[in-house]
């Protein structure tokens, strides 16, 4: 997602909505950003070229497998699913988008928590075949529970391949409600639901005249009319130190500044702010990008400070306005999505990446785990936590960290862990 072309994001006149598409294996995921893509005239002459040629088309002869525009590994079109996340961009004259295809394996779980961590929606696609009775597959709720956690403000129900239940307005309603018991659980306070065929483009771009019963918009309408994420400048002053430079100390003109990414609030020169976690308190002279001075800079801005003395401050070091800290500490309870095929062992080291700080932790206790059936959140006797369980943890960091909750902070709410000896990724956590 950083690595978006800046002319994409900077246009004039439409926002940018970020989503990202979920669920279970074989719901069409890839399929219906395909169509998106192709009937918003999306993807170049060329590329459908390549993929009406290529060797492992799923779909009859003469049709386009629209799954291989995001499906772009080898393994992908060999297997059929997806195994990484898929970044699409695309514009409608309403709004700019960026898709994240996300895989429904559950072994890539990890890959769509990335996906998912800078999404403003997901779109839960269902199998209508496979989901005609009522009964939710399990991978389906995992990734709705993780949407839920990861606070991603819109959920779209996205009721797939309903040509082939003949386009039963019963099976869409039993779906329907059968979601709206799990977003009761969850405690999703809202969603929209549609009928839909990704691969014939039904009620995907223009509404189907195969659906009179339904009454609602199609889905990249709905998108299109979906209220934006606010102005990240709403928020508390976050920001995480990356590097502190420093120009040769025998000169006269000495420099001393302090870059990184604004994570949230704004920033202007004359602000006072504290340095966390060490208390330090100074005032902002300057607000440099490049060699230029600013009068303000606002959440994703990478700026360099200016304060007006010399005070310590290191990488990882996080500078927040004096008149709304936050929270340091050293012992918290987060809720972790175990990404690792090694389980959570509390007698192994581990690495905690929080922001531009990285130190080890040690975990205290497993407090609790979410049945992944009955969504709901029971003690946890064995003390571990295995691939895709979500849990909650007791942790104590070697060094203090300044941290918020993930629902108000997210960029300071939100932590990694990694196993010291192997390296991997273990887990995603998030502050409550």
């Amino acid at each position: 997602m950083n690595a978006v072309n800046d002319s994409f994001l900077s246009g004039a006149g439409t926002g940018v909505l970020r989503l990202i598409t979920a669920g279970s294996v074989d719901d069409g995921k890839s399929t219906l950003i395909g169509r998106l893509l192709y009937d918003s005239k999306g993807v170049f002459a060329d590329q459908l070229d390549a993929i009406s040629r290529a060797k492992y088309k799923r779909v009859a002869e003469g049709g386009i497998d629209f799954s291989l525009l995001t499906d772009g590994l080898e393994a992908e079109r060999e297997q059929g699913i997806t195994i990484d996340v898929a970044y699409r961009y695309f514009s409608t004259p309403a709004r700019k988008f960026i898709i994240a295809d996300a895989p429904g394996h559950e072994q890539y779980t990890r890959n769509m928590v990335t996906g998912a961590s800078t999404a403003d929606v997901a779109v839960i696609l269902i199998d209508a075949t496979r989901a005609a009775d009522g009964k939710l597959l399990p991978q389906t709720k995992r990734h709705s529970t993780i949407a839920r956690l990861l606070g991603i403000r819109h959920i779209v129900v996205a009721v797939n391949k309903m040509d082939l239940v003949d386009w039963d307005p019963a099976v869409f309603e039993r779906i329907r409600d059968a979601y709206a018991d799990l977003a009761d659980k969850l405690g999703i306070a809202h969603f929209d639901a549609l009928p839909l065929s990704a691969l014939n483009g039904d009620n995907v771009v223009t509404r189907s005249d195969k659906t009179p019963w339904y009454a609602g918009q199609p889905l990249l309408t709905l998108l299109e009319s979906l209220e934006l994420a606010g102005d990240g400048g709403a928020g508390p002053l976050r920001f995480p130190v990356q590097w502190v430079a420093r120009h040769d100390g025998s000169r006269k003109d000495d420099f001393r500044g302090y870059a990184g990414r604004i994570a949230s609030g704004v920033l202007r020169p004359g602000d006072e702010i504290v340095v966390q976690p060490s208390g330090v308190t100074a005032r902002v002279q300057e607000v440099r990008l490049f060699d230029r001075a600013l009068d303000e800079a606002v959440a994703g801005d990478s700026v360099t400070l200016v304060l007006d003395r010399d005070v310590d401050v290191s990488r990882g070091d996080v500078i927040v306005h004096a008149a709304a800290p936050a929270q340091v500490a050293r012992e918290f309870e987060a809720e972790l999505c175990w990404l690792d095929a090694q389980a959570l062992n509390p007698a192994r080291k581990y690495l905690l990446k929080h922001g531009t700080r990285l130190t080890s932790a040690k975990i205290r206790a497993v407090l609790s785990h979410r049945d992944i059936h009955e969504l709901q959140e029971v003690e946890n006797t064995e003390g571990t936590l295995r691939m895709n369980d979500i849990g909650r943890v007791a942790f104590t960091t070697r060094e203090s960290l300044a941290v918020d909750r993930y629902a108000d902070v997210p960029a300071t709410g939100a932590f990694i862990l990694i196993d010291e000896a192997t390296h991997q990724t273990a887990a995603a956590g998030m502050l409550r």
